[in-house]
């Protein structure tokens, strides 16, 4: 595996990890962690690039007040940047409405997209929630044992730790704008799910919250090419709680031809 940083045509910069050979795999993690999030997903077959998101790890921050748009038009840079061609698409939480945002508006770029833990049309109840979190992330007042207890089982110490350790170094600024656009981006391109073409899959696990098995069935109901995978006894943190079984899964979705 190595580390290396991107130039972006908006002259930031995005650090991504690869590993492997083949067809490209783009890997974008959630809120509050880095591309290392993605470590049982290296090995997938492919060529595999796990992206820091802006303002996390070692990439630059987008400007204050950042949206999911901008997030999504970031991405896109990346994908320019590496010039690899179309890639197949691949994120968690945050990273599942950039991709998805990503196979709306750039369906030049992406071959296939994969929902991981993601987020589509909350309740109001859990809209309020997590507009609260964010106000209360960007004033300072965020504590990560909050989400470390909704995305672990009591039984997952050993990653929860590890997560906890990406959590307590995440840049305050990064963390805050992404948060911000997570808690609003929910139902930014909602609606034009239907338009994607290229394989959909949403993937999440049953005991989730706030990314539900109900969210990932409806994403996967509205592509033309969609499905849904639910992963039983798992939370938020599925990639690396099911290893096996989530990359299982990418596998097979790597597998599907591109177009109807």
């Amino acid at each position: 595996m190595t580390s290396r940083t991107l130039r972006l045509s908006d002259g930031g910069t995005a650090r991504v990890l690869e590993a492997g050979a083949g067809e490209p795999l783009l890997l974008i993690h959630g809120v509050g962690l880095r591309a290392e999030a993605w470590g049982p997903q290296m090995g997938l077959d492919a060529h595999v690039i796990a992206v820091d998101m802006p303002g996390h790890g070692d990439s630059s921050p987008l400007a204050e007040g950042a949206r999911l748009p901008d997030y999504v038009a970031w991405a896109a840079r990346v994908i320019e940047a590496l010039d690899l061609g179309p890639v197949s698409v691949a994120g968690h939480s945050m990273g599942s409405l950039i991709a998805a945002g990503l196979a709306v508006t750039r369906p030049d770029l992406v071959r296939r997209v994969a929902l991981v833990n993601g987020v589509y049309r909350r309740t109001p109840e859990a809209r309020a929630a997590v507009l609260a979190r964010a106000d209360d992330i960007a004033a300072g007042k965020g504590s990560i044992e909050a989400p470390l207890a909704r995305w672990f089982n009591a039984d997952e110490e050993a990653v929860r730790d590890r997560v906890a350790g990406w959590l307590s170094c995440v840049k305050q600024d990064g963390y805050a704008s992404a948060y911000r656009a997570f808690a609003e981006g929910d139902a930014d391109y909602a609606d034009r799910l239907g338009d994607i073409a290229c394989p959909l899959l949403a993937l999440t696990g049953d005991g989730d919250p706030n990314s539900t098995p109900e969210m990932s069935q409806a994403m996967a109901a509205m592509a033309a090419q969609g499905r849904a995978v639910v992963i039983p006894g798992h939370r938020h943190m599925v990639n690396l709680t099911a290893p096996e079984a989530v990359t299982a899964e990418l596998q097979r979705w790597l597998s599907t031809t591109e177009t109807l």
